[in-house]
């Protein structure tokens, strides 16, 4: 049994106001992404599944012609290919959960995120 602690995997500094700390199975990417108040994650869009879940903090989630803020204990549902944004409305933590896994963040292919 793999076990992991959070405090433990490194935070991979994407700009000023971004980082994450990333865990990949097989199938699937698992990621705690730390937003500073102001932060923007400019529309982009992936072939993954993504299920996004604010555990602290407030979000605004631009996604399919919506907008709509999202706090602490709610989660975000985005089908693979629609694009979106994310806007960081205070210092926020969330955990995101894609199916498949993120070959382009393995291949360090993510530009869109990097500062």
């Amino acid at each position: 049994m793999d076990v992991r602690r959070w405090s433990d995997e490194p935070v991979e500094q994407l700009s000023p106001l971004i980082g994450r700390a990333v865990l990949n199975g097989d199938e699937m990417t698992l990621a705690r992404i730390i937003l500073g108040a102001g932060a923007v994650v400019p529309e982009h869009a992936h072939p993954n599944e993504q299920i996004a879940t604010v555990l602290s903090g407030r979000l605004r989630f631009h996604l399919g012609g919506e907008e709509r803020e999202v706090g602490p204990g709610e989660s975000v549902l985005i089908a693979g290919g629609i694009p979106h944004r994310v806007d960081a409305l205070e210092d926020s933590v969330v955990l995101d959960v894609f199916a498949p896994r993120r070959e382009d963040w393995i291949r360090g292919d993510d530009a869109y995120l990097r500062g």
